[in-house]
């Protein structure tokens, strides 16, 4: 049964998509201190490309600007610049794009835990490796949406619960955590209702190409 759920998945046609995502962690420290993330991304999924940028506040930007100025241009932050994963092959190749200094810089493998990407396509590309999500027990779990169905793991005092949306091959929602309620974090993915004809990647036509070994002291 496990094996028809998954090869009925892959045979599902992943369409392209426009996404809010928001995440939140949480985490409660043994000195009783309660840690709080909380922030944002959009990301555009299409055919062998995947766009991710993070929403930064006005005040925020601001800072990351006057930062980028006073460090002559020698500052590197993954997380201040829209990431561009594309599918070469089989395998994936990374890069960021400083859209202010119009330059392209490309992560080799060998760096990618430096700039927290597991180097997994499936995951880049689908938000969770849909084989993982097949893999998950079906959860008598309701679902406000007709085309999503709740899948739950609970192993070792940890859990896992993706709200799988079939039509769009993509999870609505992620939580995970551990029973003691020390550490939660939850993903919630919002499709947008169209998707724009603007691709950011066919746009870098006279940018400078880096290295991400130039940014490194």
């Amino acid at each position: 049964m496990l094996a028809a759920g998954a090869s009925q998945a892959a045979s599902v046609v992943a369409p392209p998509l426009d996404l809010n995502i928001q995440y939140y962690s949480k985490a409660v420290t043994a000195e009783g201190v309660t840690r709080e993330v909380r922030y944002q991304e959009t990301m555009l999924r299409r055919p062998g490309h995947v766009w991710v940028a993070r929403v930064l506040p006005p005040q925020a930007a601001a800072a990351h600007a006057g930062d980028h100025e006073r460090s002559v241009h020698k500052h590197f932050n993954p997380a201040q610049l829209p990431r561009h994963v594309q599918l070469a092959g089989d395998k994936p190749r990374l890069e960021y794009i400083d859209l202010a200094h119009k330059e392209v810089i490309a992560v080799p493998p060998g760096e990618y835990g430096n700039v927290d990407f597991d180097g997994s396509w499936p995951n880049a590309y689908y938000l969770f490796d849909p084989k993982l999500v097949m893999a998950m027990p079906l959860s008598s779990r309701a679902s406000a949406v007709p085309s999503a169905r709740w899948r739950e793991l609970v192993r070792n005092g940890s859990f896992r619960r993706v709200l799988w949306d079939e039509q769009r091959q993509i999870p609505l929602l992620i939580e995970s955590g551990d029973q003691a309620a020390t550490i939660f974090n939850r993903i919630e993915v919002q499709p947008q209702a169209s998707v724009t004809a603007t691709l950011p990647w066919q746009n870098l036509k006279g940018f400078a190409q880096r290295e991400y070994g130039d940014f490194l002291d």
